[in-house]
């Protein structure tokens, strides 16, 4: 006999990925934006005397990308509301229709009150 259980199902794909991933992720993008703003001050630096305008470009750019990259960053785990739902529904179980002759029975004896059959006037006796 297989035992029951009634409990909710837990679906892993519902899961949140890893702590460590999420750090390390955050890790690797705000390396990645510091890496980029390190390159832009460099190009300003090399660029001022060339080109001007260009090297201010990149210098306010330099200067924009620890903030955003610190934003980045710090933005929290991800959500995952596309995700399904954490829980499965169990299947429902059909149910299995009584024998031929007992519903032959069972349908004399359970008529339905309007069956066709002729109403008295209220007050008569049947």
């Amino acid at each position: 006999m297989r035992k029951r259980r009634d409990g909710e199902v837990f679906r892993i794909t519902g899961a949140r990925q890893g702590l460590a991933e999420d750090v390390r992720g955050r890790q690797r993008r705000y390396v990645i934006s510091m890496s980029l703003r390190t390159v832009a001050v460099i190009a300003a630096a090399l660029l001022w005397n060339v080109e001007r305008h260009v090297a201010i470009v990149a210098l306010v750019l330099g200067m924009t990308l620890p903030y955003i990259a610190v934003v980045i960053a710090n933005a929290g785990r991800e959500n995952a509301p596309g995700l399904p739902s954490t829980f499965v529904t169990p299947p429902a179980r059909p149910m299995i229709a009584p024998p031929a002759h007992d519903r032959a029975e069972a349908g004399a004896e359970d008529a339905p009150a309007d069956s066709g059959a002729p109403r008295g006037e209220p007050g008569d006796r049947l």
